[in-house]
């Protein structure tokens, strides 16, 4: 498997090695002891997995406390990814990284506890799975609004729907820091 550091060094673009023959191809797209050995948590105590057609924006997400690390993936189309760093104190607090996932290239991107994340589909539909490093709490849910002008995060289609909750959401600068996590220190 190769692992690239992203401009956001505690985000990594995986890409597992897909073995292929007239069938077609197999990939592992979780090994807990491979994966902890690159830092990511020994378990995923859930996974989802999302359909969305052209153009809708998903995120951007978080849950805090009880944040939630994600691995994600593009099953089936193609997406454009986004992970921001909310942690308050942090050297690149709202900054923000993408990669184009794919079920062609077979790229997984790990987006740390700590960090919002958003796609936006690129293709006709897309089916995006996520291992989470924690189950989902509700009350811990947030999000920001993927238009935040402080992020600017250059969007490469206009946004064909996004959700009630991701219509209504805040702006960063506009969330309690209470809400926010808070960086510790290098490689938190």
């Amino acid at each position: 498997m190769q692992v690239t550091a992203t401009a956001l060094p505690e985000v990594l673009l995986l890409q597992p090695q897909r073995h292929g023959d007239a069938r077609g191809w197999f990939m592992e797209s979780w090994h807990a002891e491979r994966y902890a050995t690159l830092g990511l948590p020994p378990q995923m105590p859930q996974c989802n997995v999302s359909m969305s057609g052209h153009g809708v924006l998903r995120g951007l997400h978080f849950q805090q406390p009880k944040a939630q690390g994600k691995l994600v993936q593009v099953l089936a189309g193609a997406v454009f990814d986004v992970a921001v760093d909310i942690r308050l104190g942090s050297p690149s607090f709202g900054r923000w990284v993408s990669v184009e996932l794919s079920a062609e290239n077979g790229h997984q991107l790990w987006i740390p506890p700590g960090f919002a994340h958003g796609f936006q589909v690129l293709s006709e539909q897309a089916l995006f799975m996520y291992h989470c490093s924690a189950l989902y709490a509700a009350d811990c849910d947030a999000a920001i609004h993927c238009q935040d002008s402080d992020i600017a995060i250059d969007w490469p289609l206009p946004v064909a729907a996004l959700s009630a909750k991701d219509e209504k959401a805040p702006r960063l600068a506009e969330i309690a820091t209470q809400r926010l996590p808070r960086w510790s220190g290098v490689g938190q």
